[in-house]
């Protein structure tokens, strides 16, 4: 008898203890998020007394929204409709708009910068880059830039000028640039978004990428760094802790990353503890009740084996996660008080 995968739904027969956690045991700022229509479930068109309720029952006292990352209207959008509303509990980023490339040649680095100034003085407190960054983006003759190209120089300096963190998501999972055969232990998603591959070529290897944010974060010691996603690179911890002893102006957040760190649990919570001044609580999910309590119980317990996401099926793979269950003086930095100090809240 033959049975397609996607109809494969083991059910665990574990009998292990489950921790039900409501409630965080310190408050919590959300340091990667989205609002807006593609990413954020629709906050930006509901109530934000209704998202306040939603932070509250989550113990979620401040949120970093990076949707202004998107485009200046998305930005100004989203400070007349969130922070206005509550200038407390909400922290939007500003961002670049590469596509101005090709048309501005030469004088787009100073054209960023301008426009960095005017950002700022609306109420941008960050900046995002995002992944196009280093895999689709091109200046003004076609070729494709480099996350270390020296002609950027401006954009990082302006952003330490502003006092900015810059939250920068470069490449993607290791898997997404392998081959999608039967090795690939995410094929199930990247059969379902084949938009997701980068193979090499045409885009360049991912070590390539990576080794550039090196650079780009060596060589800009008065900026403020903050890796999404587990510094980009959650499959190899060694790596991000050498980039952290090399760098003191990197920061990493794990939004989206508890089904990479909870599969290495002894390693992931040895890294916690060493680097629990530079890491950054995120979820990079649509403000969700049950979502957060699942990040609660990855932090804060010792269950074994559990889904790291809400649907039965887990979306990155199909394995499970420890907890690494934390000791409060690393809950409190990670859950608030590293964003505290980064973001001034």
């Amino acid at each position: 008898m033959s049975l397609p995968l996607a109809d494969f739904r083991p059910q665990s027969k574990l009998v292990v203890p489950t921790t039900n956690i409501t409630q965080p045991r310190f408050p919590v700022i959300d340091a990667h998020n989205h609002l807006g229509e593609t990413f954020g479930g629709g906050w930006i068109h509901r109530p934000v007394a209704e998202l306040i309720d939603c932070l509250d029952a989550a113990g979620v006292v401040a949120l970093v929204d990076l949707d202004g990352g998107w485009g200046e209207s998305i930005l100004e959008q989203h400070l007349d409709h969130f922070k206005a509303a509550a200038p407390e509990r909400f922290v939007h980023f500003g961002g670049v708009a590469w596509e101005k490339w090709a048309e501005l040649g030469h004088r787009f680095p100073e054209w960023v910068v301008q426009r960095f100034h005017a950002q700022a003085r609306r109420g941008a407190t960050g900046l995002k880059i995002w992944k196009p960054f280093g895999l689709h983006v091109r200046d003004e003759t076609g070729q494709l830039v480099g996350v270390d190209d020296i002609r950027l120089d401006p954009i990082w300096a302006t952003a330490a000028e502003l006092g900015w963190p810059v939250l920068i998501h470069v490449a993607d999972p290791v898997a997404f640039f392998d081959p999608l055969d039967a090795t690939n232990e995410r094929w199930e998603e990247l059969h379902a978004n084949p938009d997701w591959q980068f193979p090499s070529p045409p885009y360049p290897p991912f070590l390539a990428i990576m080794e550039a944010l090196r650079r780009l974060i060596l060589r800009h010691p008065a900026t403020t760094f903050i890796g999404a996603h587990v510094g980009c690179y959650a499959e190899n911890l060694a790596w991000v802790e050498r980039l952290l002893d090399e760098a003191p102006n990197f920061y990493i957040d794990f939004g989206a990353r508890i089904g990479e760190l909870g599969r290495q649990p002894y390693s992931a919570r040895r890294f916690f503890i060493r680097y629990a001044d530079r890491i950054l609580f995120g979820t990079d999910h649509a403000p969700n009740v049950d979502a957060y309590r699942l990040y609660y119980r990855f932090l804060e317990t010792d269950d074994e084996y559990f889904n790291y996401g809400l649907d039965p099926i887990p979306s990155q793979g199909r394995w499970q996660i420890y907890g690494l269950y934390l000791p409060d003086e690393v809950l409190a930095k990670v859950y608030a008080n590293n964003a505290r100090h980064l973001f001034r809240f």
